[in-house]
């Protein structure tokens, strides 16, 4: 089992500079959020942009900063792959950084959310939550990693099919749509959607729901069955079980978190 040590977030304009020599047994996951920030490890230049990860090792030095005048957010997890035994994944085996495009990075991004959210709040058995929430992430990425990197021309038809997603998301979108938007099949859209994203068409329609109605939730007057019909579920307690299974957590814990009103 992964042993998590530390995870934060860094984000905003603040001047950021990290110099790192590895302990013996721990790891960095980096996953870049938005903007641009720069490493240099061991002696390599790598300039790290949205969507990005960065794998390193143990044993590894290397240092960081942030690039002026510009923002960024990343998500950092030092951790350890525990004491005795294989490790678990190909890439935990390795004594090289990887530095890699990640196309489910939208997915990984939830991910390193919620752990950050977890191990800031401290919540009853986080440790172990984030731990299965980080070997999820590098189980996906080694996935990722052991097809190759994607082709140009699957990155822009992945784009243009979130982004069709983006905009008709409160409505039902099917494979067909999705394949008049990129001119192929319905059959290879669908393929091409979960070789892109590593979601299906509707697991990604389902996170664009509930990260809006978590922000409905806490920032409008708007009830539960409001916020659902919004959304495109005409069934109440199907958006509340949808909405508990992904989040983890009902409705009504958000709604606690609502702002009060302007008097």
């Amino acid at each position: 089992m992964l042993q998590i040590e530390n995870i934060r977030r860094d984000a905003g304009t603040m001047p950021w500079f990290e110099e790192v020599e590895r302990e013996a047994d721990s790891w960095s996951f980096i996953l870049m959020g938005y903007g641009k920030c720069v490493y240099w490890v061991q002696g390599e230049k790598m300039l790290l942009e949205k969507g990005d990860v960065l794998l390193l090792p143990p044993g590894v030095t290397y240092y960081g900063k942030s690039i002026p005048s510009l923002t960024h957010e990343k998500y950092v997890t030092t951790f350890s792959s525990g004491a005795g035994g294989a490790s678990p994944l190909p890439l935990l085996a390795s004594d090289q950084p990887l530095r890699w495009r990640c196309a489910a990075w939208e997915l990984l991004l939830a991910r390193a959310q919620t752990m950050a959210q977890e191990w800031a709040e401290g919540a009853p058995y986080a440790g172990v939550l984030c731990s299965a929430l980080l070997l999820e992430s590098l189980t996906r990425l080694n996935r990722e990693y052991d097809k190759g990197p994607h082709t140009a021309l699957l990155h822009r038809q992945g784009e243009l099919m979130t982004a069709y997603l983006r905009n008709h998301y409160r409505e039902k979108v099917t494979k067909e749509d999705l394949a008049a938007v990129i001119g192929r099949s319905p059959g290879h859209a669908a393929v091409l959607f979960r070789e892109a994203t590593g979601q299906t068409i509707s697991e990604y329609t389902h996170g664009l729901r509930m990260k809006t109605a978590v922000y409905l939730l806490r920032h409008s007057d708007l009830t539960v069955a409001d916020i659902a019909e919004q959304l495109g579920y005409c069934d109440p307690s199907f958006f509340h079980r949808t909405f508990k299974r992904l989040t983890g957590l009902p409705p009504s814990h958000y709604l606690k978190e609502r702002e009060a009103p302007l008097r």
